[in-house]
């Protein structure tokens, strides 16, 4: 009985004329998703994501990154002499939205959760409906904040997915059409853990999937910091790396690519390189690290500023563009310091908000912005652009500087 009972049991595990059946793969067992890129979405799910993502896309314009929390906005009031309120925040970001002329150059704009249910003075829509009214895709910020990964040195992830399908739904009810996620991260001694990489472009992924299934356009953020003395050709190994990681953790959950849009920093060496390095060496490198990963399916990117200037981010963003030759990729802007910092500046000494002369200037900024993604920028100065190493070889923070004067240069040569 024994006998028999081992035989029926080694049957029952072979394959034709008792022969054994291979162990399945771990490729095999692998849960993936069903199918690939966006199979979960309807056709005309996948439409829709594919406009917003083409809309973000438009040539000559870019997204208004002002999405800054209340407490990170406010810091930048205070610093000027502004109080920091509800209504102060709400009549800045009218001003943003509002501006004549604005809508020329912008194809979105990201908002903070607080501005999405905030009304326009002069309308009474909510910022949503009037930022679609001029065309421009509103969208938001979804994450929560960074925590700290505990004995990691202080490399950090971003919080905020466990009740992210809720919160998006919400977000979408509201008028938004598209998300953006940060994943900040730093270069130290020449690299990046692979824990960090690893978690963070695997929540980005997460983050796109879910964004996805609720009907928003995700945008993919992994911000390098400038912190550090690492020099352009580290910049380059490491953005690889981390792009690749990223596009592969996407693919592998099944993000609809053709949905989706990428926001990265510029290739640029840290702040404290003692090397120096020139517009064109850059704008190069940056051409280098998409041109090895970045997905032609993705239909665009929009660098954030990340702490360069407006008259660097300017001159940089259009030698990118000279430079991409038959790239297929859209390649713009998504800039918060360089262009919101210059108006703060007008406000010093001024005991509250100098709207008009902000929009005034706003514009300019814009059509500075505009013509970079173009890449027709050409910056009125020598120089513009370069990585000059800190005096003395030390690492001095980078700073956005109001590039006010650089900014009236371009105008009027134009």
């Amino acid at each position: 009985p024994m006998l028999v009972a081992l035989t029926t049991c080694a049957l029952a595990f072979s394959g034709p004329a008792g022969r054994p059946t291979p162990r399945a793969s771990r490729v095999e067992m692998r849960v993936t998703p069903s199918g690939s890129n966006g199979a979960f979405l309807s056709t005309a799910q996948k439409a829709d994501l594919a406009e917003i993502a083409a809309l973000v896309a438009r040539p000559g314009k870019g997204l208004s990154a002002c999405d800054e929390g209340p407490a990170t906005v406010g810091a930048r009031f205070e610093a000027v002499g502004v109080a920091n309120s509800e209504e102060t925040r709400r009549a800045y970001r009218q001003m943003l939205f509002e501006t004549p002329g604005a809508e020329l150059y912008l194809s979105g704009a990201i908002l903070d959760p607080e501005t999405l249910y905030q009304r326009s003075s002069n309308s009474n829509e909510l910022f949503p409906k009037v930022l679609s009214d001029r065309g421009i895709v509103p969208g938001v910020k979804p994450h929560l904040k960074v925590y700290a990964l505990p004995g990691c040195g202080g490399e950090t992830v971003m919080q905020g997915l466990d009740s992210l399908s809720a919160r998006c739904k919400e977000y979408r009810q509201a008028g938004a059409r598209f998300a953006k996620w940060r994943s900040p991260l730093e270069i130290r001694e020449g690299q990046i853990s692979r824990l960090a990489l690893e978690s963070n472009m695997h929540d980005l992924a997460r983050y796109a999937l879910i964004c996805q299934a609720e009907g928003l356009m995700p945008i993919v953020e992994p911000d390098i910091s400038l912190v550090g003395d690492y020099d352009l050709e580290t910049a380059v190994r490491v953005n690889v790396e981390v792009q690749a990681e990223l596009y592969k953790a996407m693919i592998d959950h099944g993000v609809y690519m053709e949905g989706a849009t990428l926001k990265p920093n510029m290739i640029n060496p840290g702040k404290g390189c003692t090397t120096k390095y020139t517009c064109a060496q850059i704008a190069q490198a940056n051409i280098d690290v998409l041109s090895r990963v970045f997905p032609c399916a993705m239909k665009g990117a929009n660098f954030l500023s990340g702490g360069q200037s407006l008259e660097n981010a300017a001159a940089r963003l259009s030698a990118i563009n000279k430079a991409k030759g038959g790239c297929p990729w859209n390649l713009s802007f998504s800039w918060s310091q360089a262009i919101q910092l210059p108006l703060m500046d007008l406000c010093k000494g001024k005991g509250g908000l100098q709207l008009d002369a902000m929009a005034t200037l706003y514009v300019q900024e814009l059509a500075i912005a505009s013509a970079a993604a173009l890449g027709t920028y050409e910056p009125p100065l020598p120089g513009a652009g370069d990585h000059n190493p800190p005096a003395g070889g030390t690492s001095a923070p980078v700073v956005a500087k109001a590039a006010v004067p650089i900014s009236k240069a371009w105008w009027k040569m134009n």
